[in-house]
Order: C-alpha cells, then structure tokens, then sequence
C-alpha cells in the first residue's frame, strides 16, 4: 500500500495542518466569467467582464446610497405574525424563524433615513433573502411608514424592489399592501415630495402590481426580471413564443414602462442629479 503513503507522492504536509479554500473567494457570473470576490465588491457587486449585476441586499444598497455608509434605521424591530395559522409543508411561524436566523433580518424590506450627497434620503430597500423577498403585512407596514416619514419631514422617498410576488402564507392581509402602500404614494404625490423607484431583479407579482411601477421616476438595473407573472405562465396563457428579452429592464423600457435603465456604480449620482433636477438645486458632481 505504499501508494497510499502521502510521503511517497511528495506531500510532506500532514492531513490536520491542511487548510481547505475559504469558501466566497471567487464568484462565476451566468455567462461563465469567474471574478474575484474582493475585486467584485469594489465593483458594486458588478461582473466586470460582462456587466452582470449580482443580487445583493439591503446592507450593500445602503452603503452605495448613503454618505460614509451612515443612516438611521426606521422600524427595525417589527416582525411579521400567523394570524392565518398557516401551514402547508411546514408551519408559517418556522419558515419566519428559520428565515430570520438564516439572513439577520426581521423581515424582507428594511427601511432607513440619511444623507445621500448632502441631501436627505429615505430608503426603503426589499432583501430577496427573505422568503423570496415576498410582500407581507410587515413589508406593506414598513414601506407606508417610510412614506409617512418623508412625508412629515419633506425628504424624498427611494423604493429598491426584489421581489418574487404576494407572500402567500398571509393570504389576503398580503394583498391589501397593494392598496395600502398605494394610496400612501398618492400621498406623497399630492405633497410634491419626490419618490423614486428602482426595479432590481427581480421584481415581479403584487410587488409589480403596486409600488414597484408607481414612482415619479421609475428606473432599473441592467438586465432586471420585471414584470407581474413570470415568463413561462405568460406564454402558456398567450399559447404564443415570447422575445428573447421579455421582461427584462431593456424591454420595459424599449416599450416605456421604465425611464432609464443606470449601472449599480452610476446609481447614486442619477439619484441625486434627479433630486437636484426636480427640487431646483444646483447639480452635485
């Protein structure tokens, strides 16, 4: 068995002084392209090569908005309940807790107030992380109290969807957040407080269907999934081929569902030369 003696193929090192390769040092885009995990951080979590933007979180939005990564957090305490006593694979109360130890979150948006570029900014973002990033009670809550926040104290309002639909488990208290982060948007609108929203991929279901379509301006990624039901269901609603593209950012806004479309790295300054823009301040460089 001489084979199976390390020293006899050269390895010197013992089996318990190994180390394994730390895991996330690399990331390899859908296209293929293998990037350095530190290299795609500094590049807004963009694949350099082929521009691909990955999914991030709340966390990694903040800190591209907000001055020296510095804001306030709004309701970050609340959490969502079973009122339905829901239970289908498993009870709804373990797929929160599970999900909450899991990603660090209380539920699937977080929502917080600073400056971006000088000016005030309330940001609500969604973290696909949670339960697809779906829109419960706790999600429709947070969003009206943002918009209630910048409507007391004059500063605009931001958006940042990621979302898979309606969370189910909550039924019909789900829904009602289409309307009721709706008519709080109108509010804003009849203030003439700016709100702006930026579809990330992906953006889709009752998320769609409400706030997610409903700002003054309404911008996306490059290459976002966006729309309300998925590709697959509309084809075999329709019985018809779809485009290659259907869907994605660069469609809606060939056929004027978005404004513009802005690179991760661009985002803040669009932001803020929009802000400037419509607030009649002096453009920021």
């Amino acid at each position: 068995m001489a084979w199976f003696r390390r020293t006899q193929k050269g390895i010197q090192t013992a089996t318990e002084d190994k180390k394994d390769v730390p895991k996330g040092l690399w990331y390899k885009s859908p296209t293929g392209k293998i990037v350095d995990a530190e290299q795609l951080e500094k590049n807004f979590y963009v694949s350099p090569e082929d521009g691909y933007h990955v999914r991030i979180g709340s966390n990694e939005y903040f800190k591209i908005l907000f001055d020296d990564n510095k804001y306030t957090e709004l309701d970050k305490n609340l959490s969502s309940r079973d009122p339905l006593e829901f239970e289908d694979t498993k009870k709804y109360t373990d797929r929160l807790e599970e999900a909450q130890k899991k990603t660090g979150l209380k539920d699937a948006v977080r929502t917080a107030v600073g400056k971006s570029k000088g000016k005030d900014l309330v940001v609500a973002c969604m973290d696909f992380a949670f339960i697809g990033g779906s829109m419960g009670s706790v999600v429709g809550e947070k969003i009206s109290r943002a918009a209630d926040y910048a409507l007391e104290n004059k500063i605009p309002l931001m958006v940042i969807s990621k979302s898979g639909g309606a969370r189910m488990m909550e039924a019909a208290y789900s829904l009602m957040q289409l309307a009721k982060t709706s008519a709080k948007l109108a509010q804003l609108a009849d203030a003439k407080i700016p709100y702006i929203s930026l579809c990330t991929d992906p953006t889709t279901g009752g998320t769609t269907a409400s706030f997610a379509m409903l700002g003054d301006i309404n911008i996306a990624e490059p290459g976002a999934l966006i729309g309300f039901a998925g590709p697959r269901v509309v084809k075999d609603t329709t019985g018809k081929d779809l485009p290659d593209d259907f869907q994605t950012s660069e469609f809606l806004l060939e056929h004027g569902f978005l404004d513009f479309i802005t690179k991760r790295s661009e985002l803040k300054n669009r932001v803020n030369q929009y802000l400037d823009l419509i607030l009649n301040q002096p453009i920021r460089a």
